[in-house]
């Protein structure tokens, strides 16, 4: 049964859009094993919790880790404590410490598979900032996530890019923490346009010279790396990439603009998977992954492809807003009962933005209640005069 709703566009006008759901796909019958799948996971928020800059993050912990065993039932790995969580906006250390510990602490006993990320934001940024406190801060944030028994996602450092006068700065820092880890990390390269503050990172506004940065760490340290995430929205850069990596280093795309390409791969190589959109799109993901499992890269691209445009969307410009779109699929299709965020985030998209992703999120399969998704999307419309 489709529900009829009146929608907005930017221009003031409204249409009739029905609402088709009916769409499910089921986990997968057996674990998913031709490429690795790590979703980036959102955090859900206290909805009745003062939340703002002036208050601690307040969590709704049995909605989050429900969510997590949601991901884990569809063969994801779960990637801990990111910037999906709203790390870095909302999620400071304090927190992402009992966030991970619970998280892990789950991953255990239903054998689901969790990396966390290890940062250094209990670091303010500022002048006053060195280098071997950015190294300090790692070995602190990598020794937590260890005892935590997750494997080390080693973030991106805002004071590291901050602090650091050139390449040699970075490659000193990852040297001196990668020699302490005891086991392989996961390298993570953010571009600016998920997160301003790490501009030039590598030491290089020049993306080949900060390429050839980051590949003589790995180079390096090749025993403790399994692999980097690159979120550039760049499919030639990160194939480039891929192709100059050694071969046990494993390369995870956090392009979420172009995954279903990457992931399939090419006649060298494939890419492995840490995307943000794979928290929105697990059941599609993973279904898709399991028809290449199968050897059925048509199907694989006839389910995943449908996806990319509701990505696009979520992650449009300005890119970092894009966890409130995850959030508020999450709502629509019944995994939280409201639509608040850490910080109020839920007010950085607007209610025209959120409705053309409920009809992306329908076209892609991923309404399975279209009732239920109408009822939650009419207050939304409501409270900006849509009616």
């Amino acid at each position: 049964m489709t529900i009829r709703l009146t929608l907005p566009r930017a221009d003031g006008s409204t249409y009739a859009y029905d609402v088709q759901g009916g769409s499910s796909f089921a986990p997968p019958a057996a674990p998913l094993t031709s490429r690795v799948a790590f979703a980036a996971a959102h955090v859900v928020a206290d909805p009745l919790a003062e939340q703002g800059p002036a208050h601690p993050p307040a969590i709704d912990w049995d909605a989050t880790l429900a969510y997590r065993r949601h991901l884990w039932s569809y063969g994801m790995a779960v990637a801990e404590a990111m910037d999906t969580a709203q790390r870095g906006m909302g999620l400071e250390w304090a927190t992402a410490r009992e966030l991970i510990a619970l998280s892990a602490a789950e991953g255990a006993a239903v054998g689901g598979r969790i990396a966390s990320g290890a940062g250094t934001d209990q670091l303010a940024p500022g002048p006053g900032v060195t280098v071997d406190d950015v190294v300090h801060a790692y070995e602190e944030q990598c020794a937590f996530v260890e005892a935590s028994g997750s494997a080390v996602i080693l973030m991106a450092s805002r004071a590291l890019a901050r602090c650091a006068r050139g390449p040699e700065d970075y490659a000193a820092v990852y040297d001196r923490v990668l020699a302490q880890v005891s086991r392989p990390v996961i390298l993570h390269w953010l571009g600016d346009m998920f997160d301003p503050a790490l501009a030039g990172y590598w030491g290089s506004s020049d993306v080949e010279e900060a390429m050839d940065t980051c590949l003589d760490i790995m180079r390096r340290h090749e025993a403790k790396v399994d692999g980097i995430k690159i979120s550039l929205l760049d499919a030639e850069r990160e194939i480039d990439m891929r192709r100059r990596l050694p071969a046990s280093i494993r390369m995870y795309t956090g392009d979420d603009f172009h995954y279903p390409e990457l992931i399939a791969g090419d006649e060298h190589a494939h890419s492995d998977a840490l995307l943000g959109i794979f928290d929105a799109i697990a059941p599609a993901a993973s279904a898709a992954i399991a028809r290449l499992d199968a050897g059925d890269a048509p199907g694989f691209r006839a389910i995943l492809e449908p996806t990319v445009a509701l990505s696009r969307h979520i992650f449009r410009t300005p890119t970092f807003h894009y966890k409130t779109g995850i959030v508020f699929l999450a709502y629509l299709t019944g995994h939280q009962a409201h639509f608040r965020m850490l910080h109020g985030q839920e007010s950085a998209r607007s209610v025209v933005h959120l409705a053309e992703l409920l009809v992306l999120a329908d076209r892609a399969g991923l309404v399975s209640d279209a009732e239920r998704a109408a009822s939650r999307m009419r207050p939304v419309l409501a409270l900006a005069g849509v009616t």
